[in-house]
């Protein structure tokens, strides 16, 4: 879809996935405890989510915990495991108020039953919304994810419920955490890194990316239209000549 902003007109990428980094770097500079970083981007997520339901994004899939996470000190992870239990349950009333849709992709089999408890009700309560659908990789890493369906797809195959000669890359696509939704328009990553870091690799193929110094805690609305402004100057060919 089209939509003027700030008297031009853009092209609005149906679905923006986002690795929100640089939480501690900007909890750095500031002297505080790293976990003050991770608290304030998830508000930064949360206000970003309404900007780009406002641009008229339609999904939004941002890394919120990867499977790598693990090896931070116990007490960071404590600490962001006890910021996203704040922050799914503050999701229950902007769910009401923003008509968002909120899921989460992963391994779930390791977050504490609560966590569990919480993502299922956001689930129940959301499902039918008609805004942004916001999808967090909570404990994801897409090797872990691929490895996951490829072993799904393997009991499928042993039970005879799928045949070698069926699987093809829409049946691949079927067996991912992200089946139900379309690949990324466009992958935004803050702080000046510019790597994938284990993140929907399959789903990524054909994406624009679009790296930018700014730490994730300062990303604003402000920032998003510069990034939708990049994806705008991009040429999508997908592997075809124009």
């Amino acid at each position: 879809m089209e939509r003027e902003i700030n008297g031009e007109r853009l092209t609005i990428p149906q679905h923006i996935a986002v690795i929100l980094d640089g939480n501690g770097r900007w909890a750095k500079k500031r002297g505080m405890p790293r976990n003050y970083g991770h608290m304030q981007g998830a508000k930064t997520v949360e206000k970003i989510c309404e900007d780009a339901g406002d641009l008229g994004v339609k999904y939004m899939t941002v890394y919120a915990f990867s499977t790598e996470n693990w090896k931070r000190s116990e007490e960071e992870v404590n600490g962001i495991m006890n910021i996203l239990r704040q922050y799914l349950i503050s999701f229950k009333t902007h769910i009401k108020r923003d008509q968002l849709t909120v899921r989460v992709i992963g391994d779930r089999t390791k977050l504490a039953d609560d966590i569990n408890v919480l993502i299922d009700e956001l689930w129940e309560m959301s499902k039918d919304n008609e805004g942004l659908v916001l999808t967090i990789a909570l404990n994801y890493g897409s090797r872990d994810e691929i490895t996951r369906a490829v072993r799904r797809m393997a009991a499928d195959i042993q039970s005879g419920s799928l045949s070698p000669e069926q699987v093809d890359e829409q049946t691949v696509h079927s067996y991912l955490d992200t089946a139900d939704l379309p690949d990324p328009d466009l992958l935004i990553r803050t702080s000046g890194e510019q790597r994938l870091s284990n993140y929907l690799l399959w789903q990524l193929a054909y994406t624009e990316f679009y790296f930018t110094d700014v730490l994730w805690p300062d990303f604003d609305r402000r920032e998003l239209i510069r990034a939708i402004q990049y994806y705008n100057g991009r040429e999508r060919r997908y592997g075809g000549v124009k």
